[in-house]
């Protein structure tokens, strides 16, 4: 072999605070008494790098690391320090960046400011064995397809500045900045490469060859081809595993070369944009493959296919047991970023994450054991809210996943049994074209933390003031138009417009109850999918589902701090009666006909309200009254399948409109208001965050999900182009009707689609498809994944931040297999939701 394949490495590693888990200073004073053959300073004073040894196997790459990493540790734990090999610390913020004292670094911070000052980060540097300068530069131009998959395995920093970048390496998005990083494009030669060099040089734009920052490059200090595009990676057997996939892609170069095999360098933007998708997505995305006109794939099928072709060379250097064994393990766990955001998703604490990787990195070559036995056949994704990496159940399911696992198969049979007993008894039903369907119930309790929940409550109680406000204003004075903000056909001609509603008092609460659908995305990050202002329904089907799990599965363990949804029925009936508490506060049905009929006898019941249909209710002395009873009515709370000035009775008595009158006129308080679905069709979903904006002068806290307006004529052409690609709605539509989701439409279905929305453009939107998160389900008496969504309820009584409440209630929505539509009509279910609140708000089930 004319290159020598030797193996080197050197570590970035940040130095932690073991009490306050920021970055510490110190690296000067740790150094002092180190040796500076294996370490050395970087350009922040948080930093240490270390240098190993030259050696010849894996299992001697690995002990070196080991080594170095034990030596630091040494004088560090005694400054009360730990040490984090990950691209970013998780608790890092902009403030920490203290330079390192030397000219050449004094002269670097001069020369490129915000650069330098932004460089927090710390990679690993593999190197291998090339001393021929040539073929170092011709095996550096055949390796680069591969560099991606090294840096996706690697990737260890998806938090900056302290919050989740949504990238799982935004430290290679921070090094791309540098102007010598990236790739060089097409050397043939040492001589070309050196002359590049010299001329960034010349140009004043780096100072010296040390400066050049590109992925793969030969050493400028040692006769290697060095590997510079990975973070820093806190198990040092991730490590091990990219130094022997890096070593076998150069003997696979190298043997290219010697044989004459044609290459055709990859075009530098394909490059980069191949980078850019491993640092975005890591090993939970997609990654580009090695073809020529390269096609996204499931990052773990890029990585086996990486391992097996280079198997010939991993067997010929002796590494192909322990590299294929060694994949596995990586993707099985995951790599930094998911342990990462897992650990975060407990208790919303970045010191957590600090934890985390400080023990990965100072702990055995493997990592730490896994606290609890994994979920073996569980068909695990990223994004999956109970067991996250290396099939581990997550801290706050253990009890509940144990459960589960300890039972029999003849006892899950019983459960399931029982359960379909409940419903029926129960008469917990849903209605689909006309008719009373079993409501599907799935026995595994859904968890949302404390932490998760108060950002719930603050984002959705932003959202929900919007749009209360927005209400008044285009039923009143419509500033929003004459600004210019909406135009006035999006609101006036939209389906949900009711000329009527103008007519309320000012003041109105329009939404006193607002419904929002809820998802997350493969990374754990909230959106909201849809608004619900007119007939917002779950609440009933919520609590029944709760008691349905406290009667089947009374021994299942539950967390502290468990929320009662029954408490949030308290909270209903206080938001209809808006401060009046001696009221009479009644709802308003279209009748065992309607679809939601089953919520309204429910909600009726356990909030204290009569249940009314039109024959029900009358309007004498301008005040309504229910007629079996003659109590006065002070708030009405509309569950109407149609509009209520269409509402008659039997005997065609036109008691919505006299109703409507009477609130009109001020004595009767209406919930939600008439012509509410302007603020709540597809189309004005767009404009939320503008809304906010607008009437709260705020940035809003939780995201939409993208979304196009197809009566824009930019924005339909784009959606015709994208049909199969998107998710497509009608703007009125409701309970999934309509949806079409193109991925997993047939191309006649698409085709359709395409037709309709470009005969009627403004009846549509589009939005991008969101990979919902999993939850484990029990089906045929084992666990498997189902997509779920959240549905969640705001009481609101004004536009002020201390006018809403997050009720303590909230349905779990579980889509069929293989689906992506989560509503009942569409095949769905429903799961228990386990709301764990704060303790200063677990004792009346609700979060402000």
């Amino acid at each position: 072999m004319s290159a020598e394949l030797t193996l080197g490495a050197e570590e970035e590693l940040h130095l932690i605070d073991l009490e306050s888990w920021k970055l510490s200073a110190r690296a000067p004073q740790l150094l002092s008494r180190l040796p500076a053959e294996h370490y050395s300073a970087e350009i922040q004073r948080t930093t240490v790098e270390t240098n190993t040894a030259v050696v010849d196997t894996l299992g001697g790459l690995r002990d070196e690391l080991l080594r170095l990493r034990r030596g630091l540790v040494e004088v560090a734990a005694a400054e009360g320090i730990g040490i984090a090999a990950v691209g970013t610390a998780p608790s890092a913020a902009f403030a920490d960046f203290e330079l390192t004292a030397s000219g050449r670094y004094g002269r670097m911070q001069e020369q490129y400011r915000l650069l330098v000052d932004e460089q927090l980060i710390c990679g690993l540097q593999i190197h291998v064995g090339v001393s021929n300068r040539d073929l170092a530069v011709q095996i550096m131009q055949r390796v680069a397809p591969d560099l991606p998959v090294l840096l996706a395995l690697s990737a260890s920093s998806p938090y900056w500045n302290e919050q989740d970048t949504g990238y799982s390496s935004i430290r290679s998005i921070i090094w791309q900045r540098w102007p010598s990083a990236g790739a060089t494009g097409y050397l043939g030669s040492a001589a070309e490469y050196d002359d590049l060099l010299a001329d960034l040089i010349s140009t004043g734009v780096i100072a010296d060859a040390k400066m050049a920052y590109f992925d793969v490059r030969p050493s400028s200090h040692a006769p290697t081809l060095e590997l510079r595009v990975c973070d820093a990676t806190p198990v040092v057997d991730d490590a091990i595993l990219i130094a022997g996939l890096f070593r076998a892609a150069v003997r696979a170069a190298e043997t290219d070369i010697a044989n004459c095999r044609p290459f055709a360098p990859v075009p530098a933007p394909l490059h980069r944009a191949s980078v850019w998708r491993a640092a975005r997505g890591g090993l939970s995305g997609e990654l580009l493959d090695h073809l020529r006109h390269p096609q996204p794939h499931p990052a773990r099928e890029v990585v086996r296919s990486l391992v097996h072709r280079l198997r010939p060379q991993l067997e010929e250097l002796g590494d192909w047991d322990e590299v294929h064994e060694l994949a596995e393990t990586a993707l099985a766990r995951g790599n930094s970023a998911d342990r990462q955001r897992a650990a975060f998703a407990e208790r919303g604490r970045l010191s957590d994450v600090a934890a985390l990787v400080v023990a990965e990195t100072q702990g055995p070559a493997s990592g730490p054991e896994p606290a609890v036995a994994a979920l073996p056949r569980y068909r695990a994704r990223a994004g999956d809210e109970a067991v996250g990496p290396g099939l581990q159940p997550r801290a706050a399911y253990r009890d509940v996943l144990d459960h589960f696992r300890a039972q029999p198969p003849e006892r899950l049979e019983q459960l399931t049994a029982d359960r379909d007993a409940w419903v029926d008894a129960r008469g917990l039903t849903f209605g689909v074209g006309g008719e009373q369907q079993r409501f599907a119930v799935d026995l595994v309790p859904r968890l949302i933390n404390p932490h998760e929940w108060e950002a719930l409550a603050e984002g959705l109680g932003q959202r929900a003031r919007a749009v209360e406000a927005f209400l008044r204003d285009v039923y009143g004075e419509q500033r929003i138009i004459a600004d210019g903000v909406l135009d006035r056909s999006l609101v006036e001609g939209s389906p949900g417009w009711r000329t009527e509603a103008r007519r309320l008092p000012p003041g109105t609460v329009h939404a006193p109850i607002t419904g929002f659908d809820l998802v997350r995305n493969e990374f754990g990050g909230w959106r909201v999918l849809e608004d619900n202002l007119r007939n917002p329904s779950g609440a009933a089907y919520a609590l029944a589902v709760r008691e349905l799990v406290d009667a089947v599965l009374p021994d299942l363990p539950r967390p502290a701090g468990l929320v009662d949804p029954r408490q949030a029925l308290a909270g209903l009936r206080a938001t209809l009666l808006a401060g009046r508490p001696d009221g009479t506060a009644a709802l308003l049905s279209s009748g065992p006909g309607s679809p939601a009929w089953f919520e309204h006898r429910v909600l009726a019941e356990e909030a204290g309200l009569l249940l009314c249909g039109a024959a029900d209710l009358e309007v004498v002395d301008a005040r309504v009254r229910h007629r079996p009873s003659g109590v006065a009515v002070d708030s009405l709370y509309l569950r109407l399948d149609g509009e209520l000035v269409d509402l008659v009775d039997g005997d065609g008595r036109p008691v919505g409109a006299q109703l409507f009158e009477v609130a009109v006129a001020g004595r009767l308080r209406l919930a939600n208001a008439p012509g509410n679905g302007v603020a709540d069709d597809k189309a004005m979903y767009c404009y939320v965050p503008e809304l906010i904006a607008y009437y709260l002068d705020e940035h809003p806290t939780l995201e939409s999900v993208p979304t196009y307006r197809t009566s824009d004529e930019a924005e339909y052409r784009i959606v015709l182009d994208r049909v199969g690609e998107l998710v497509t709605k009608p703007v009125d539509g409701h309970g999934g009707q309509g949806v079409l989701i193109g991925p997993d439409a047939a191309a006649s279905s698409v085709a359709e689609r395409r037709a309709q929305i470009a005969a009627d453009p403004a009846g549509w939107v589009a939005q991008e498809v969101v990979q919902l998160s999993s939850h484990p389900t029990l089906e045929g008496g084992s666990l498997e994944p189902r997509h779920v969504d959240l549905r969640a309820f705001v009481h609101l009584t004004g536009t002020g931040r201390d006018d809403t409440t997050l009720a303590g209630i909230a349905l779990t929505r579980v889509a069929p297999e293989g689906s992506l539509v989560v509503n009942s009509s569409r095949g769905g279910g429903a799961k228990d939701t386990w709301i764990v609140a704060p303790d200063s708000t677990a004792a009346n089930g609700s979060s402000r």
